[in-house]
């Protein structure tokens, strides 16, 4: 006969059993449902749609009127230049929205209702020059904030930067405009609205109890 020992030791091996197995079903039953599955890749594919924005080099062909076909960069005020029609705002569309429009705009100028819109390129540069450690030229592909391109150059000179007054300068339609953000908020990770650049923008780091 066993002891009393060796009886709880196998109580205890059994129990243990139990409940890894409990843990494996109660891990089977949370896996991803097909329906949570298709919802995920939904969500995934939203987030690559590609959104037009200033310095963007698109592709405009008309397929029944070639001599309309143009290839240009969206201009800082978002607008493109087109044959016959004149200015037409392009930045905030995807290309999908943008052959719409084009198609409804040239409704009555060409004979099939048929537009496609390239994007060749999306790099923008923007400048990022004061006290940080390789000012210079930033070409980015992606929407990008003033931290983030003073980041990329390096990040600040903290011997000398004033990361409190940091100054961005913006020429839009024909006017120079100029903002004033306090990136040590945002260094710090505090709650603060982060400040989308556009493309030229130049991001100007000052040096403590600079008089500019």
């Amino acid at each position: 006969m066993k002891s009393m020992t060796e009886k709880n030791n196998v109580f205890r091996v059994v129990k243990l059993a139990g409940l890894l197995l409990a843990a494996v079903a109660a891990f089977s039953g949370c896996a991803t449902s097909p329906a949570d599955k298709a919802a995920y890749q939904a969500a995934g594919a939203r987030s690559e749609t590609i959104i037009l924005r200033e310095g963007d080099m698109v592709k405009i062909a008309f397929p029944g009127s070639a001599n309309l076909d143009s290839t240009q960069q969206i201009r800082r005020d978002g607008k493109v230049a087109l044959p016959l029609v004149g200015e037409v705002a392009a930045a905030g569309l995807t290309p999908e929205e943008l052959q719409q429009k084009l198609a409804g705009v040239y409704a009555t100028q060409i004979t099939t209702k048929e537009v496609t819109v390239a994007v060749l390129s999306s790099a923008f540069p923007v400048f990022v020059t004061g006290s940080v450690l390789h000012p210079g030229k930033i070409l980015s592909d992606h929407p990008i904030t003033a931290l983030e391109a003073v980041m990329e150059a390096g990040g600040f000179d903290f011997t000398t930067a004033n990361m409190k007054a940091v100054k961005i300068i913006r020429h839009e339609n024909g006017a120079v405009k100029n903002f004033t953000v306090d990136l040590k908020l945002a260094l710090s990770g505090k709650n603060s609205t982060p400040f989308y650049l556009k493309p030229d923008d130049i991001i100007y780091v000052p040096e403590r109890f600079s008089l500019f």
